[in-house]
């Protein structure tokens, strides 16, 4: 597959068959994370690929946030998307849950923030050309204290996530903005 075929063909996935990836293929998804460009070539990134037990913990930690008064409440007065328990039920019918990780640098944020969205594209552009479907997870921040203390790396900042898994969908390119509304020319 051509570069510019996996860019047009990657979609984000949210139905799953039930089909193990195997621990080759993860790794060499994360290699392809591995080669992104990075600010200061910084390479922020740690990747925690969870068990299947936890992954089912993360799981229910994001429905039952996500169903909780306190997040609905949230939600009414910040007008924000009420996401996280349908985040939470889709992470549970992947197959692998790569958490992205990097250190509390306040300093970096924003280069270490654009650095892994940079991170995440390749590795779901490798999977698209594996026939690999994934989801690249921002949800999962809304639980992020309970995430790190899960896996015992509470120094670290959890950044996102990457849900993978052979799809059981295929569905259609979301409407993208025309490129004459979006390019200015000076």
């Amino acid at each position: 597959m051509e570069i510019l075929e996996a860019i047009e063909k990657r979609r984000s996935i949210r139905k799953f068959i039930d089909k193990e990836i195997s621990k080759e293929d993860v790794l060499d998804i994360l290699n392809c994370g591995r080669f992104a460009p990075s600010a200061k070539n910084r390479q922020p990134w740690i990747f925690v690929v969870a068990s299947s037990e936890v992954k089912e913990k993360i799981s229910k930690l994001m429905i039952n946030y996500g169903n909780s008064e306190d997040y609905a409440l949230k939600c009414i007065k910040f007008n924000c998307n009420q996401s996280v328990a349908f985040t939470g039920n889709v992470i549970d019918k992947g197959d692998v849950l790569v958490l992205i990780l990097r250190e509390k640098d306040d300093n970096w944020l924003l280069a270490d923030t654009l650095s892994i969205g940079a991170c995440v594209e390749n590795m779901c552009l490798r999977a698209t050309e594996l026939g690999i479907g994934s989801l690249f997870i921002s949800d999962i921040v809304t639980v992020s204290s309970e995430v790190l203390d899960l896996i015992n790396f509470k120094d670290m900042e959890l950044s996102c996530a990457l849900l993978l898994g052979y799809p059981n969908q295929d569905p259609k390119m979301r409407p993208r903005n025309d490129l004459k509304n979006i390019v200015k020319w000076l």
